[in-house]
C-alpha cells in the first residue's frame, strides 16, 4: 500500500446541505448546485471568501470553471475528477490531501442533477452513456447496458456462493424501512421481499425494485482545515482516512465479478484511519442496484467473501440494525439523480452530528455515532472512493 500524503493539517468535514431533491421540474442543474451551495456554507457558519477549492463533476456537460463562475467562485484550487458515481469521495480524499499539505483552505464540493426531469422532456443531457470509443467498442454491440452488467455480476456471485434473490430483495426491503423514517425520501411506503421477487425484469435477475429510483436533486459539503473549525456553526466531522482505486471499464478485463475495487479502497481508508470495520457504527454504501450494497458490505470487510447475504438480513441494516446502512433509504428509496456519491457523504455527516431526525442512529445509552464510512462506486465496479469519517 502507498504511504498516504504528508498531512500537517487536520481536515473537517465542516458543512453539508442538500438542494431540493426527488421531482424538482423547474430547475436547472445550475440552480440546484448553487442552492446546494449556499445551503453548505449557511450551514457551515464560514464566509465564502474562505473558500479557495473547488470541486465539481457531473453527467452532462457541466464544466466546473463554469459552475464555480456561476456561484460567484474564483478557486485556486480545482478538481474535475469524474470517475461515476465513487468521483466524490475520491475528490474528498484529494481535497483532504490538498488542504492537509497547505494547497487550499477550504473546499467546496458540489453536485446537481435534473436526471428525472430530463427524461420526462425527453432531453438527453443527463444520461449514464459512457459511449462506444477506446476498448468499449468491443462490447457495444452485444448490448451490454449498464443494468446488465451489474445483473452479470450479481448472477456470478449467486452461482459461486448460492447467495438467493430473497437476500438481495431484502437489501431493497431494508433500504425502504429506513426511508420510512426520512421525510425527504421519494419512496416511503414499506415494501416486502414478495414486492421487490414479482415486479417487473429489468435485467435478470433485477427486478424494477432491485434498481435505484431516478430523481433530480443536488448537494455541497465543505471541507475545511482545522484551524477554521472554532468559527464554524456545528461540530466538524473529522476526516480520518480515505482510498481510491480503479479496476475495470470492459467487463473481459474485469478479473473476478464478484470483487469491486471497494475491496482495495477500503483497505486503503480503514489502514490510513487506524481503524478496523468493526468500529464502525453507520455505513453509507452507493446502492444503484442491491448487489452494490452485498458486495461492498463483503469488499469492505464487514463480512467474508460471499457472506454477504447472510450478513445483511435480519434487518441489520436498518437504522436499529447491528449495521445501519444508507439510513436516508438510498439510492434505492430516498433519491438518485444520476450519481450519488456525494449524498454518501452528507448523511455520514448527519448521522455523526445527530442531526438525523426520525432516522438517526443511536448506540448502546442514547449515544451518537461515533465513526462512519461512506463509499462511493462507480461505472459498473469500475471505480471506488472510500472515506471514514469521525466525531470529537
Amino acid at each position: 500500500m502507498p504511504p498516504a500524503a504528508q498531512r500537517t493539517r487536520k481536515v473537517a468535514v465542516v458543512g453539508v446541505s442538500l438542494s431540493d431533491c426527488g421531482r424538482v421540474d423547474m430547475a436547472t442543474p445550475y440552480a440546484l448546485h448553487a442552492q446546494a451551495a449556499r445551503r453548505a456554507l449557511a450551514d457551515s457558519g464560514l464566509d465564502r471568501s474562505v473558500v479557495d477549492g473547488f470541486a465539481s463533476a457531473g453527467l452532462g456537460t457541466l464544466a466546473p470553471v463554469e459552475v464555480a463562475e456561476y456561484l460567484g467562485l474564483r478557486p485556486t484550487w480545482l478538481d474535475s475528477t469524474a470517475v461515476g458515481g465513487s468521483t466524490w469521495e475520491v475528490m474528498a480524499a484529494h481535497a483532504a490531501d490538498a488542504i492537509a499539505a497547505g494547497h487550499a483552505r477550504a473546499v467546496l464540493l458540489v453536485y446537481g442533477s435534473t436526471a428525472r426531469a430530463d427524461i420526462r422532456a425527453g432531453r438527453r443531457t443527463s444520461n449514464l452513456s459512457f459511449g462506444a470509443r477506446g476498448p468499449l467498442q468491443f462490447e457495444v454491440p452485444y448490448g451490454h447496458t449498464l443494468v446488465a452488467k451489474y445483473a452479470m455480476a450479481a448472477r456470478r456471485h449467486m452461482h459461486e456462493y448460492g447467495t438467493t434473490l430473497e437476500q438481495l430483495a431484502d437489501i431493497a426491503v431494508q433500504a425502504r424501512i429506513n426511508a420510512g423514517h426520512n421525510p425527504d425520501a421519494m419512496f416511503r411506503e414499506p415494501i416486502t421481499i414478495d414486492d421487490v421477487l414479482s415486479g417487473p425484469m429489468i435485467a435478470d435477475p433485477f427486478t424494477k425494485l432491485h434498481c435505484c429510483i431516478r430523481s433530480d436533486g443536488g448537494c455541497a459539503v465543505l471541507l475545511a482545515a482545522e484551524e477554521y473549525v472554532p468559527d464554524t456553526a456545528k461540530p466538524p466531522v473529522w476526516v480520518l482516512g480515505s482510498g481510491t482505486a480503479v479496476s475495470h471499464t470492459t467487463m473481459s478485463e474485469w478479473e473476478d465479478f464478484t470483487v469491486s475495487p471497494a475491496a482495495a479502497s477500503g483497505r486503503a481508508a480503514f489502514a490510513r484511519a487506524g481503524v478496523r470495520p468493526s468500529d464502525i457504527d453507520v455505513a453509507e454504501l452507493y446502492d444503484a442496484f442491491t448487489y452494490m450494497t452485498l458486495v461492498t458490505l463483503e469488499d469492505l470487510g464487514f463480512c467474508a467473501k460471499g457472506e454477504g447475504g447472510a450478513f445483511a438480513a435480519k434487518g441489520r441494516l436498518t437504522r436499529d440494525g447491528e449495521l445501519p446502512t444508507n439510513t436516508d433509504g438510498g439510492g434505492l428509496s430516498a433519491c438518485h439523480p444520476g450519481m450519488r456519491g456525494l449524498f454518501l457523504l452528507v448523511e455520514a455527516v448527519r448521522q455523526l452530528r445527530g442531526e438525523a431526525g426520525e432516522r438517526q442512529v443511536r448506540k448502546a445509552g442514547g449515544r451518537l455515532p461515533e465513526l462512519a464510512v461512506a463509499s462511493g462506486t462507480g461505472g459498473w465496479f469500475c471505480s471506488a472512493g472510500t472515506v471514514v469519517l469521525g466525531r470529537g
